[in-house]
């Protein structure tokens, strides 16, 4: 939790200090986001899953063009930073599954264990083909 200095600022408990400076810091250049490949596939699979759900109980012809658009999108807001890993400069590869599952990964919040990263990333993937699957089966009830 964040917590005020004011008062210990105030009593000389504590100071105010420059931030340490990193020398490497300009050399690094990480564009991997550190998680493995198999989590953007199934959270790609998990999108691209939705879209085709709605799809098939839809089927209108009106909607073909709207569905290939929705799938573009998905396909490129992951395709882009997929190519961004991929400049020059980036010295950096995203973890195997192995080292994911030995090491886990760390975030703002201190380390995450494997699992739990695995379900933050594919929660709402998940949860969206259920509803889309959900959607699906009222609209067959209904008609």
């Amino acid at each position: 939790m964040a917590e005020h200095l004011k008062h210990q600022l105030e009593q000389g408990k504590a100071r105010i200090v420059e931030a340490p400076v990193d020398a490497n810091a300009a050399a690094q250049i990480d564009r991997s986001f550190n998680l493995p490949n198999e989590l953007y596939l199934g959270t790609i699979a998990g999108y691209l899953g939705f879209i085709g759900v709605m799809a098939v109980t839809f089927m209108n012809p009106v909607l073909i063009i709207p569905m290939v658009i929705f799938a573009g999108f998905i396909i490129a807001g992951f395709g882009v930073p997929a190519i961004f890993t991929r400049l020059k400069g980036n010295d950096s590869k995203p973890m195997t599954w192995g080292q994911f599952e030995a090491r886990g990964i760390m975030t703002n919040t201190g380390k995450c264990a494997p699992r739990d990263a695995a379900v933050q990333v594919l929660i709402l993937p998940v949860l969206l083909v259920c509803w889309g699957i959900a959607a699906a089966t009222i609209a067959a009830i209904v008609s």
